[in-house]
C-alpha cells in the first residue's frame, strides 16, 4: 500500500503558505531569452548544474536563441559550445534534433503539449514538466533530486520513484499554489534542506516538518 503523507492538510497548507510569503514569484535558476532557449537549458541541465549551464549558454543564446539558427550552427559548433557540461557529446546531438523536429513538426515553436514535449529527442517527463510549468503556466511539478529528497524527508509525499512522488504532490499540495510549488520545493531542497545536511535551524517550515533529529545551528 502506498503511504500517505505525513503531514496533515492544513499543515500543508501553512507550509505553502509560507514559502509564498517569503517569495512570491519563484523563478528557475536556469538562463533563457524564451521558451527554445529554456527548453535547451533543461536538456542540457541532466546531470548537471544549473550554474555550469549557465555559463555555457549565456553565450550561446547570444547567437543561437532559435531552432533556425541552432540548426544553422551546426553539432559540432554547439560542441565547442557546451564542451564544459556533463555529456556533451549526446546532449548536443539531441538539441540539433530536437530543434529539426521543432522547425518540421510545430513551426519552430515549443509545443504547450505533453505528448508533443516528450517525443522530442533528449525530453523526458521531468523536462515536459519544466517546460510545461516554466512556459506555460501549467502546476506541473518535475520531481529532480531535490524534490525527491524532500517529499520522502518532509513526509509530504513519500514515494519509491520520483513518478510516485509527483503523483503525490500533485495530489496534495493545494491548488492555490500548484503554480509555484515545483519552484518553491527546488529552492528549498537547494539551499536549506540540503542532502547530506538539512539546514534546519533556519528552515521556515520547521516546525511543521516530521523529519528528526533536526539539524542543529553552528555553534
Amino acid at each position: 500500500m502506498a503511504k500517505a503523507s505525513r503531514l496533515k492538510p492544513a499543515d500543508i497548507e501553512e507550509v505553502f503558505r509560507r514559502f509564498q510569503a517569503v517569495n512570491p514569484e519563484p523563478k528557475g535558476e536556469l538562463h533563457s531569452v524564451n521558451d527554445y532557449t529554456l527548453l535547451v537549458a533543461v536538456v542540457l541541465s541532466a546531470q548537471a548544474t544549473d550554474e555550469g549551464v549557465n555559463r555555457a549558454t549565456r553565450t550561446l543564446f547570444a547567437i543561437a536563441d532559435s531552432p533556425q539558427k541552432m540548426v544553422a550552427l551546426g553539432e559540432d559548433k554547439l560542441r565547442d559550445y557546451i564542451k564544459t557540461i556533463g555529456l556533451f557529446r549526446g546532449k548536443a546531438k539531441n538539441v540539433i534534433a530536437l530543434s529539426r523536429q521543432l522547425i518540421e513538426k510545430h513551426d519552430g515553436k515549443v509545443p504547450d503539449d505533453r505528448a508533443a514535449l516528450e517525443a522530442l529527442p533528449g525530453v523526458g517527463r521531468k523536462t515536459a514538466n519544466v517546460i510545461l510549468n516554466s512556459a506555460f503556466g501549467h502546476p506541473t511539478i518535475a520531481v529532480d533530486t531535490h524534490l525527491f529528497r524532500l517529499g520522502n524527508r518532509m513526509g509530504l509525499a513519500p514515494g519509491k520513484t520520483p513518478y510516485d512522488v509527483e503523483m503525490k504532490l500533485l495530489k496534495v499540495v493545494p491548488e492555490a499554489y500548484g503554480r509555484h510549488a515545483h519552484h518553491w520545493l527546488i529552492l528549498h531542497g537547494r539551499y536549506v534542506c540540503k542532502a547530506r545536511k538539512p539546514e534546519c535551524w533556519r528552515c521556515i517550515v520547521a516546525d511543521l516538518c516530521p523529519f528528526k533529529p533536526k539539524t542543529p545551528g553552528p555553534a
